[in-house]
């Protein structure tokens, strides 16, 4: 059985999304295996990457210029804001070419049980967002789960007040799902059938 660094390697691949204790040993195993050349490169783009990007401090949106493009992109419509739970959302979103406003990132979705409460969803750096730019509508295009439903709700509550029309994503992405793996169609249609998120 192996040890030392192989574990250690593979313990650390454990901690991506979707990567169990087989799959895990399957990739520690083959990176070992691969020319040393090529497994030191791929180290040094982790390295590389992880070093040069940061959230930006303006929409918390993963970038590797401080602000990130769409703050600095004054062609893009100000008044119009479209909260996602991370910057992976944000790019799908873009990829469908619906949508052309800006971008609020929360990093997380609320979920008290795992200790994940308003910090931890950057919701103060919202408020900031909102009171430096203030926008006509928000789109709360969140995963409708468990934990995307109350952060929905709670957003909801909490802003009604200061933003004149609140939208969340229509029918199409199935309860419990993630937008992750949703179509680009399917976010297409949900994204122009959006609806008021007022109850």
């Amino acid at each position: 059985m192996l040890s030392g660094s192989f574990e250690e390697l593979k313990q650390g691949l454990k901690k991506l999304p979707g990567i169990g204790e087989k799959t895990a040993t399957r990739l520690a195993m083959y990176l070992i295996r691969m020319e040393r050349k090529d497994a030191e490169t791929i180290g040094e783009a982790i390295i590389k990457a992880v070093n040069s990007y940061s959230n930006c401090p303006v929409c918390n949106i993963l970038t590797d210029t401080e602000p990130c493009v769409f703050c600095q992109d004054t062609q893009r419509e100000q008044q119009i804001l479209c909260v996602v739970e991370d910057t992976q959302d944000a790019y799908l979103i873009e990829d469908t070419h619906e949508f052309k406003g800006r971008y609020f990132i929360l990093g997380n979705l609320l979920s008290p049980m795992d200790g994940i409460g308003l910090d931890e969803i950057n919701y103060p750096l919202l408020q900031d967002f909102l009171a430096a730019n203030p926008v006509e509508e928000l789109i709360l295009a969140i995963s409708p789960s468990v934990e995307g439903e109350s952060t929905i709700n709670f957003l909801v509550n909490q802003l009604a007040d200061n933003v004149k029309t609140i939208t969340r994503l229509s029918t199409g992405l199935p309860f419990g799902g993630d937008m992750e793996y949703a179509t680009s169609r399917t976010l297409t249609t949900a994204f122009k059938r959006r609806y008021s998120a007022y109850k």
